[in-house]
């Protein structure tokens, strides 16, 4: 994926706003230095310094244009924000768009705290650059040329003198301001390992406490906590090092501006109104000079964000979609693996799941089980082969399609932070009652609400943390049952339940009418199934009945046979 132009769209339209804003304040400040002039050689000029008509109304345009240019600056700020917030905007539904197509399995090797950072932290560096950087560069730039080029008109040895002390000034700033980004990288890097250290801690605390490593841990947070203090220092000394510069620039050409100019009117070549209104144009302009320092800061942070966004976006998708694809139409259940390799967890696997079968699929650890349930929910696409349903190539369809199709329940499937109804619902929101009634009684659902006050309306947080084993189980299969999907594929659900929930997956494998793919260890489910296949090495060496794989000399007997530990 390809990180949008900043002026795209709404925000060339933005962007033209502000150069339009910036033309405006140069007119104002150049009207600004008229009046000033004027006022200041009519007082000079008249033989009694009163304060005639024609004075007063030069006062009253002064007041005018001081407030026609407040008035600007404040829609400069909100043109800006706009434009900034916009691409931030844009820029995180494209991050979400990269995230929907990564596998959880692709997620758990990430830092949730980076992942986290991508979204908040990279996306305020961009967009302090383009509201706060970019925005400000183009008025100021605007403003500061034109205004120039009208005191060029005045006086040109007193704009001569402007240009080169701005110049100078400029150069300065970004010289010291190529250093800013060394210090920007080391502390992105340092807040990036905090932030994932104190998400881990947050999410795994139980673990911390149990083993008694609470002080061992807060060591750690403290230490990385120091690294991070002295980054910011460092980063915190060039800026304020930059900042010194542009306030010596902008002394400087104050100094310069105001010699020049009792040399203009000591020699005769400009009068003092002149003077007054080219000084006065100078300190309208110093504001921008000042600000060099800070925009510089802004375009390293957004620099270094846009790498950490691009290296993100360029994360391998293991699953693509065209733009045309079309909808899935399913109908029976009917799931096909033809000739399906995924590196690392399938070779040339063929096999056939028919319409309302319940297919158990055991093997050891690393077999490759998971990864079948993967393919089937097209969370993953074959490297080699293709996953058949109703006579459909899944990776030809469109991804919504095939994931209304099928429902599914997993370790890699948590709840969701909200009630425990939005979770049920979470599949179909719009679900009639009459649904949500059959899902709540098929998986024991309103016997678990009547444990809990607030019935459906109970909190959940994230992960179903608040929630036992099986009461997440319950909750997650109705999740997945929800809408009667064709396709369910359940993995390890059964692992670590009470009798309670074991009982309510008993009586889901009985009572669902479409086809069923699961991943159990459990010997009473694995009966309960019409079909076993048996994985090994990612590859399928056995396929037949429960009772008769279970009774014969095959791999199926042998694994359990040698593993009486892992069947319940």
């Amino acid at each position: 994926m390809i990180i949008p132009p900043i002026l795209h769209g709404l925000r060339r339209t933005l962007f033209a706003r502000l150069v339009a804003n910036g033309l405006a304040q140069a007119a104002l400040t150049i009207g600004t230095a008229w009046l000033i002039r004027e006022i200041f050689d009519s007082f000079l000029i008249a033989e009694h310094a009163t304060l005639n008509l024609h004075v007063a109304w030069l006062i009253i345009g002064l007041i005018t244009t001081a407030a026609c240019i407040s008035w600007l600056r404040m829609m400069e700020r909100i043109d800006a924000e706009y434009m900034g917030q916009h691409y931030a905007s844009e820029v995180r539904i494209l991050l979400y768009d990269c995230l929907s197509f990564l596998t959880p399995r692709t997620m758990q090797k990430r830092s949730r705290g980076g992942v986290s950072l991508r979204f908040v932290g990279d996306m305020t560096s961009l967009r302090r650059w383009v509201s706060m950087g970019l925005a400000r560069i183009t008025v100021a730039g605007v403003s500061t040329v034109s205004a120039l080029m009208v005191l060029g008109m005045i006086n040109w040895q007193l704009t001569l003198t402007v240009t080169l002390s701005l110049v100078i000034g400029t150069g300065l700033t970004y010289l010291f301001g190529r250093r800013m980004r060394a210090a920007a990288i080391e502390s992105r890097r340092r807040l990036s390992n905090l932030a994932a250290n104190v998400n881990e801690k947050v999410t795994s605390i139980a673990v911390v406490q149990v083993f008694g490593q609470v002080d061992r841990e807060r060591e750690h947070i403290v230490r990385q906590g120091k690294y991070l203090q002295k980054s910011m220092v460092a980063r915190a000394r060039v800026a304020g090092q930059i900042l010194g510069i542009t306030e010596f620039s902008v002394a400087m050409t104050s100094a310069t501006t105001l010699l020049a100019g009792v040399f203009a009117v000591a020699t005769g070549t400009a009068s003092v109104g002149a003077v007054i209104a080219a000084i006065s144009i100078v300190g309208i302009l110093l504001p921008p000079l000042r600000d060099l320092g800070r925009v510089q800061e802004y375009w390293h942070g957004a620099c270094i964000a846009r790498e950490r966004i691009k290296e993100f976006l360029d994360s391998p998708s293991l699953v693509t979609q065209s733009a045309n694809a079309p909808d899935l139409t399913v109908s029976s259940g009917r799931l096909e693996f033809d000739s399906i390799s995924v590196a690392g967890g399938l070779s040339q696997l063929s096999g056939t799941v028919e319409p309302g079968t319940i297919v158990a699929v055991v093997g050891p650890n690393g077999a490759g089980k998971s990864t079948l349930l993967l393919l089937a929910a097209r969370l993953i696409d074959p490297q080699e082969g293709k996953v058949i349903l109703d006579g459909q190539n899944l990776a030809e369809h469109n991804l919504n399609s095939v994931r209304h199709a099928i429902g599914m329940a997993g370790p890699d499937l948590p709840l969701l932070r909200g009630t425990i109804d939005r979770n049920l619902r979470y599949r179909w929101r719009n679900a009639p009652d009459e649904e949500v009634a059959r899902v709540r009684a098929l998986c024991g659902i309103d016997e678990l609400l009547a444990q809990f006050p607030e019935g459906e309306k109970t909190r959940v947080a994230e992960g179903g943390l608040s929630l036992s084993v099986g009461q997440r189980q319950r909750i997650a299969l109705a999740r997945a049952l929800l809408g009667n999907p064709a396709l369910l594929l359940l993995d390890e659900v059964d692992a670590n339940l009470d009798s309670q929930a074991s009982k309510v997956i008993d009586r889901v494998l009985a009572e669902h009418q479409g086809t069923v793919l699961m991943v159990t260890h459990h010997l009473n489910h694995i009966m309960a199934a019409d079909v076993i296949w048996y994985l090994e090495a990612g590859r399928l060496l056995e396929v037949g009945p429960p009772a008769e794989l279970l009774s014969g000399n095959g791999p199926t007997a042998r694994f359990f046979g040698m593993n009486k530990s892992v069947a319940i």
